[in-house]
C-alpha cells in the first residue's frame, strides 16, 4: 500500500518515470513504463532488477545487440484480422523490419552459453518468423517498395507501362523539337507531368498552333500545358496501365495478408517481447546516468544503505560539476527500527527524508538504485509518507489538521512491515502539545513494530528515543567552526538545532540570544552544549578512525611490498649460492695444478728429505686452507681477497696502498685520500682535516665502492626528508590525552609538541579536559620549558574552554 496518492508526486518518482520515458525507442516501451507499478511481491522484484542488471552489462561489454527498427504495429495487425482487409506497403515494411529484430534479438540471448539468464528466459515463449519475412522480401525491395517481380502479371504490367511511356517520350520529344525549331516553344522547354498526363508547355499566343488538349496554365497565366494528339491515346493507355498496376498490387498485399492472418495473435505476442526488451533497456540507461548498483535484496523489512544518493540532485549536481554528499542509512530490528533525526535547519533532513521514500520506491518497482557496493536492501510491505505542506483549501483542512489525517491513517494501517516517512514530526502546531501528541504517536508506532525514518526539533522525542528500545536517534552534522550544514547522518546520537550558533552567525543582536537563553534555561542551553560537543567528539574519533584505517591500509601494501622483496631475496640467494659453488670448483680446480706442480717440483729437485718433508708440510697446511675457503664460499658468503686463507691469497695478492689512494679507517664509513707515506705510517686527508694514521689500521676503497658509500649516504638523507614530509602529511592539529595517566600524558604531550615544531604546525589544540586540573596543570608546566613555543592559552569558552589548551609556535 502506498500513502498518499501523490506519493509520486511527493518523492520525484515522476520524473523518474519521465527520464526512463524518454528512453524508449517507440511506444511499445513507454506503455511499460506507463504500467510500472510498485510491488511487495520479493520474487517478481528481484527478476525485474536483475533483468536491468543484466541489460546495464549488456550496454557495457556487448556492441553487436540489435537496437534498431522498434516499431509499434500492432494497430495494424489488429485491424487485418477482418476478412478482405490488406496491410498497406508501408505498414508491411515495418513489420519487416521490426520482425528482424525480434528475431535478432531472440537469437542473441538463445545461441552460445550468453551469461543473462533472467533475459533469456523472456525469450521461452517468444516464437520467430523466418519465412514471413522471407514472403515479405518477396515482395518489397530493402526501399519498402514493391519489386516489379512480385508477381508475374505486376511483372507484364510495369513491363508494359515502361514501354508505353518510353514511346510517349520519344513523340512528345520529336513534336518538341519541331516547336521549338518553328520558334513556338522556347529551347530549353522540356517535358512535363500534368494531372497524370506528358504535356508540352507552350506560350498562350501559339496554343492553336499546336494541335492538342489543353490540361492546365500557370498561376501567372503566361504558360498552357497541352497535350499533343498524337500522344493523347498513348497517354490514355498508360492511365489503364497504372490502374492495373494498383489492383495487382492491392491483389498481392491481400493475398499476403491472408497468409499470415493466422499468425497475428503469435506475432503479437512477440511485440509484447519486443516491448519488454525496450523498457528493460531504457532502465538499463537510466542505471548508468544515475551510477545505479544491484544491491543485496533480502525478502524482508530493512535498510542497510551505504552512499545512497538522491538520483534527480545528482543529475542537477553533475550538470553544475558539484557532488552531492551520500548518505549512510541503517534500520533494522537489532539497532532500531524508528529512527530519530534532528539537527539544523537546511542540514539535510527533508532532502534524506525523500532519498529514502524515492530509493525504496524504485527498488520495488524494479529499478536498480545508486547505493555503495557492499548495501543491504529490504521489502515492504506499505510506505507511508507526510511531507511538505498539506493545506488544503477545498477541504477547509490547515496544515496541522492535514498532518493530523495522515497520522490517523498510519496509526490505522501500519504494520510490522510498514516504513513511514514523517518530516517534521509534530510540526505546525502550539509546540507542547505538538510535542506530545507527537511522542504519543511514536508511541503507538513502536508498539506496532513499524519501520520509519522521522525528522523533528522536539527535544521530548530525542529523550524518548534514548529511553525505548527500537527507536534511535540520528544527526545531521554541523561543522560549528565554518557554521554550516556537512550534509551527513550519524547515527546513534540526536543532533543539535545550533539555534544559538546560527542566531550570532546572521548577526541578531548578542542582548536578544542573551535574553532567550536566559528564558529557555540554563538547562536547555547545556543540553543543547552537551549534543554539540557530542557531535564535535564524534567527528573527531571518526577522523581518528579513518586515520586509523589509512595506516591499516599502507601496513598492508608495505607488508605486501616486503614480502615480494623477500621472495626476490631469496632468489637472488639462491643464484649466489650457485655462482658460489661454481667459483669453488674452478678455485679447487686451480689448487690442484699448483699442487701438482708442486710435487713435480720437488721429485725433479731431488730434495732433501727433511726438506722434502717441510714441503709436503705446507703443502698439507695450503689444503686445509683451501678447503676453508670452499667451505665459505658454498656457505653463501662471499669472500674477499684480502680476507682468503694465505694460500687463496697466493692466487690473489692484496695490492699495496700507495700515496694517492682512496682509504678508509677500518670499521668506519669516512673515505680519505693518502697524502703521503712514511714507514708503517700514513697521512691522510678527510676533506680539510689531516691525521697521521698506522697503515694497518687503514684499507683501500674501490672507485666502485666510494660511490656505492655516497649513495647510502645520499639515501639516508633522502629517507630523512620523505620522513619529514610524510610526518608533515599525517600531521594534526589537535591531540586529545583524556582519560590518560599524568606521565603517559606528559609523554604524548611531550612527543606532539616535537612533532609540531618540526612540521612547523604554527597552532596546536591540546584536549585534555576539565576534571581536577591535573592533565591541564602537568601539561602548562611541560610547555613553560620548551623552546620554540610563543604562548598557550584557554580555548575560547564556546569550543571548549578550559578543557582545551592553545598552543602557539614561532
Amino acid at each position: 500500500m502506498i500513502y498518499p496518492q501523490n506519493f509520486e508526486e511527493k518523492t520525484g518518482f515522476d520524473k523518474i518515470r519521465e527520464r526512463i520515458i524518454a528512453r524508449c525507442l517507440s511506444p511499445l516501451g513507454v506503455e511499460k513504463v506507463d504500467e510500472m507499478a510498485f510491488s511487495s511481491q520479493y520474487g517478481f522484484i528481484r527478476k525485474q532488477l536483475y533483468q536491468t542488471h543484466e541489460f546495464v552489462r549488456i550496454i557495457q561489454e556487448e556492441n553487436n545487440f540489435p537496437s534498431d527498427h522498434f516499431f509499434d504495429v500492432r494497430e495494424s495487425l489488429k485491424k487485418i484480422r477482418v476478412e478482405g482487409t490488406y496491410l498497406l506497403e508501408k505498414e508491411l515494411f515495418d513489420i519487416r523490419r521490426s520482425l528482424e529484430t525480434i528475431n535478432a534479438i531472440v537469437l542473441f540471448f538463445r545461441q552460445g552459453e550468453k551469461p543473462y539468464p533472467h533475459l533469456k528466459e523472456l525469450t521461452t515463449n517468444v516464437a520467430t518468423f523466418p519465412q514471413t519475412t522471407k514472403r515479405i522480401d518477396a515482395i518489397l525491395d530493402k526501399f519498402g517498395e514493391i519489386k516489379d517481380n512480385a508477381s508475374p502479371e505486376l511483372s507484364a504490367i510495369r513491363k508494359q507501362l515502361s514501354q508505353t511511356v518510353n514511346s510517349i517520350s520519344r513523340i512528345l520529344n520529336s513534336i518538341l523539337r519541331t516547336a521549338q525549331s518553328e520558334g513556338l516553344v522556347e529551347k530549353d522547354v522540356a517535358p512535363t507531368m500534368r494531372d497524370g498526363r506528358l504535356v508540352i508547355p507552350i506560350s498562350p499566343a501559339f496554343k492553336r498552333k499546336l494541335k492538342g488538349i489543353v490540361h492546365d496554365e500557370s498561376a501567372s497565366g503566361k504558360t498552357v500545358f497541352i497535350e499533343p494528339a498524337e500522344v493523347v491515346e498513348a497517354n490514355n493507355k498508360i492511365r489503364e496501365l497504372e490502374s492495373e498496376e494498383k489492383r495487382e498490387i492491392v491483389r498481392i498485399l491481400t493475398v499476403f495478408t491472408n497468409q499470415i492472418r493466422p499468425e497475428i495473435p503469435e506475432i503479437l505476442n512477440s511485440y509484447l517481447f519486443l516491448a519488454e526488451i525496450d523498457f528493460i533497456r531504457a532502465k538499463a540507461l537510466l542505471a548508468l546516468d544515475i551510477e545505479s548498483i544491484l544491491p543485496v535484496v533480502e525478502d524482508k523489512p530493512q535498510f542497510d544503505w551505504i552512499k545512497a544518493t538522491h538520483p534527480l540532485l545528482y543529475l542537477s549536481h553533475k550538470k553544475l560539476s558539484k557532488l552531492v554528499v551520500p548518505l549512510d542509512i541503517e534500520l533494522n530490528p537489532e539497532k532500531g527500527r524508528l529512527l530519530i533525526i534532528s539537527g539544523p535547519n537546511a542540514g539535510g533532513k527533508s532532502v534524506l527524508l525523500k532519498t529514502a521514500g524515492l530509493l525504496q520506491y524504485m527498488l520495488q518497482c524494479g529499478l536498480l538504485i545508486p547505493l555503495g557496493e557492499r548495501s543491504k536492501t529490504g521489502i515492504f510491505k506499505d510506505i507511508f509518507i507526510d511531507i511538505g505542506d498539506e493545506q488544503s483549501i477545498e477541504n477547509d483542512l490547515s496544515s496541522y489538521s492535514s498532518h493530523l489525517t495522515n497520522m490517523k491513517f498510519m496509526i490505522k494501517n501500519a504494520n510490522p512491515q510498514s516504513l513511514i516517512l514523517i518530516d517534521e514530526f509534530g510540526g505546525g502546531t502550539e509546540p507542547q502539545i505538538g510535542g506530545a501528541i507527537a511522542e504519543a504517536l511514536l508511541h503507538r508506532f513502536n508498539e506496532k513494530q513499524s519501520f520509519g525514518i522521522i525528522t523533528t526539533h522536539y527535544q521530548n522525542l530525542k529523550t524518548f528515543a534514548e529511553n525505548h528500545e527500537g527507536v534511535v536517534n540520528g544527526a545531521m552534522l554541523y561543522d560549528r567552526h565554518e557554521m554550516q550544514p556537512l550534509f551527513k547522518l550519524s547515527i546513534g546520537q540526536p543532533g543539535s538545532s545550533f539555534a544559538v550558533d546560527i542566531a550570532r552567525k546572521i548577526g541578531l543582536p548578542e542582548d536578544v540570544i542573551a535574553e532567550a537563553s536566559e528564558k529557555v534555561g540554563k538547562d536547555y542551553i547545556d543540553m543543547d552544549k552537551y549534543l554539540q560537543d557530542i557531535i564535535r567528539d564524534k567527528r573527531y574519533w571518526e577522523s581518528k578512525r579513518q586515520s586509523i584505517r589509512q595506516q591499516e591500509k599502507r601496513l598492508e601494501e608495505e607488508s605486501e611490498r616486503y614480502q615480494s622483496h623477500l621472495e626476490k631475496i631469496e632468489s637472488q640467494r639462491q643464484e649466489i649460492i650457485s655462482q658460489a659453488k661454481t667459483d669453488a670448483e674452478r678455485l679447487l680446480s686451480e689448487t690442484n695444478a699448483i699442487i701438482e706442480k708442486t710435487i713435480r717440483e720437488i721429485k725433479e729437485a731431488q730434495a732433501e728429505k727433511e726438506k722434502t718433508k717441510e714441503t709436503r708440510k705446507s703443502l698439507d697446511h695450503f689444503k686445509q686452507s683451501i678447503q676453508d675457503d670452499k667451505r665459505s664460499i658454498v656457505s653463501g658468503k662471499r669472500v674477499n681477497k684480502k680476507h682468503l686463507s694465505p694460500a687463496s691469497r697466493h692466487l690473489s695478492p692484496v695490492t699495496p696502498i700507495e700515496a694517492g689512494d682512496k682509504v678508509r679507517i677500518k670499521g668506519q664509513q669516512t673515505v680519505g685520500q693518502i697524502m703521503e707515506i712514511k714507514g708503517k705510517t700514513a697521512l691522510v686527508a678527510f676533506g680539510s682535516l689531516k691525521t697521521s694514521t698506522q697503515l694497518e689500521q687503514l684499507e683501500k676503497v674501490g672507485s666502485n665502492q666510494q660511490k656505492r658509500e655516497t649513495s647510502r649516504s645520499s639515501t639516508k638523507l633522502s629517507n630523512g626528508a620523505n620522513t619529514l614530509s610524510k610526518k608533515k602529511l599525517y600531521f594534526k592539529s589537535e591531540i586529545d590525552i583524556r582519560g590518560m595517566r599524568g606521565d603517559e600524558a606528559l609523554q604524548a604531550t611531550m612527543y606532539y609538541i616535537d612533532d609540531a615544531i618540526q612540521c612547523n604546525a604554527g597552532r596546536v589544540r591540546i584536549l585534555h579536559g576539565t576534571g581536577t586540573g591535573a592533565l591541564r596543570q602537568i601539561v602548562r608546566d611541560y610547555l613553560k620549558t620548551v623552546q620554540g613555543i610563543k604562548n598557550f592559552h584557554d580555548e575560547h569558552v564556546q569550543f571548549g574552554g578550559t578543557g582545551i589548551t592553545i598552543v602557539e609556535l614561532e
